[in-house]
């Protein structure tokens, strides 16, 4: 079994610095304005931010393929922006809108694009675990050198269905990276008071899963776990666990308080290992300006308004769409 690594930061580009910088800034401005359509009542139902945890997705897409899948949880907006979708459809799926990518009908949690291999966003805690499985099947099947990331949460890592999937994919030698996005906290349930394993990826062991730990408040480091763990899965030697030890700065959901944890935690994180900073920082400590820097974060805020008012202007579903995508033509899905 793999341990927890060093990374090495001396051979990254200042081009591979400013496009991880602008990926999570993306991610970050783009769940600030969704927080802030949500109090405006523009956005309905749950609401769960990635604000915090954006080195995880940027770094771990930056070694994907076209052809890799990803599946996740709630928390996913990130993921959708991460894999190349647009946030004009993402916003307008948010807000209800036609013109979002499940045409307004999935919301928050559940949206989807087999175009990005994006195959949801899942609201059930570990439901989506046996279906990245399952994706990873289909490319075995087809003799394929295609992964599958599979997200989940600490809280879902106690779910029985984790470990059905986990032996499943050992004894297929699936090529499924399962991706623990470990952030501390199941709801408002701290991961010390959930369990008593000192890690969660060694849980594999008992399947006879390779894994490791990972900083995932460190985009550099994610990304060098990420390469290893694809090309582990690639060469036919079956899943991988990644236990990514990441942070959310905001509740659980719009609805949470966070009364669980101190305002000086909270803190502390956001000084001392806020991930965009800490790119920020190497980036101004080398060749960039801070010119460089500020014209990004203008394109950023521009990119996330332009969205915003996408989805204020698209239409809502009409009641008809209803009774669509309830059913699939059997006939015509095998004719196609």
């Amino acid at each position: 079994m793999a341990a927890k690594r060093a990374t090495r930061k001396s051979n990254v580009s200042k081009e591979e610095l400013l496009k991880f910088y602008r990926e999570m800034l993306l991610i970050r401005r783009f769940e600030e304005k969704a927080g802030q359509l949500y109090g405006m009542g523009l956005i309905g139902g749950f609401c769960h931010l990635y604000i915090g945890q954006e080195a995880v997705v940027v770094g771990l897409e930056a070694n994907t393929e076209e052809g890799d899948k990803r599946v996740t949880t709630y928390r996913d907006h990130g993921h959708m922006l991460a894999c190349g979708m647009d946030p004009k459809g993402v916003m307008a799926e948010l807000t209800g809108r036609s013109d979002g990518y499940s045409r307004g009908k999935g919301g928050s949690m559940h949206m989807f694009s087999k175009d990005a291999n994006f195959y949801g966003g899942h609201g059930i805690v570990g439901a989506n675990v046996p279906l990245g499985a399952g994706l990873a099947l289909s490319d075995k099947y087809k003799g394929n050198d295609r992964v599958t990331f599979t997200y989940f949460g600490d809280g879902a890592a106690n779910q029985g269905q984790v470990y059905e999937a986990y032996n499943m994919a050992e004894i297929w030698e699936l090529p499924v990276i399962f991706v623990i996005e470990n952030n501390g906290y199941a709801m408002g349930t701290s991961v010390k008071r959930a369990t008593k394993s000192p890690s969660l990826w060694q849980r594999g062991a008992a399947y006879g899963i390779e894994g490791e730990e990972v900083d995932g408040m460190d985009v550099l480091a994610v990304k060098e776990a990420g390469a290893r763990a694809i090309e582990f899965c690639r060469s036919g030697k079956g899943p991988y666990i990644l236990e990514v030890k990441t942070y959310r700065y905001r509740g659980h959901s719009m609805s949470d308080p966070a009364k669980y944890r101190t305002r000086e935690e909270v803190q502390k994180m956001r000084e001392e290992r806020d991930a965009i900073e800490q790119v920020r920082k190497r980036l101004l400590e080398g060749d960039a300006t801070e010119d460089q820097l500020k014209a990004i974060d203008k394109e950023i805020k521009e990119i996330v308004n332009e969205a915003a008012e996408y989805a204020k202007e698209s239409p809502e579903p009409d009641l008809s769409e209803l009774w669509t995508d309830i059913y699939v033509d059997a006939d015509a899905s095998q004719n196609a």
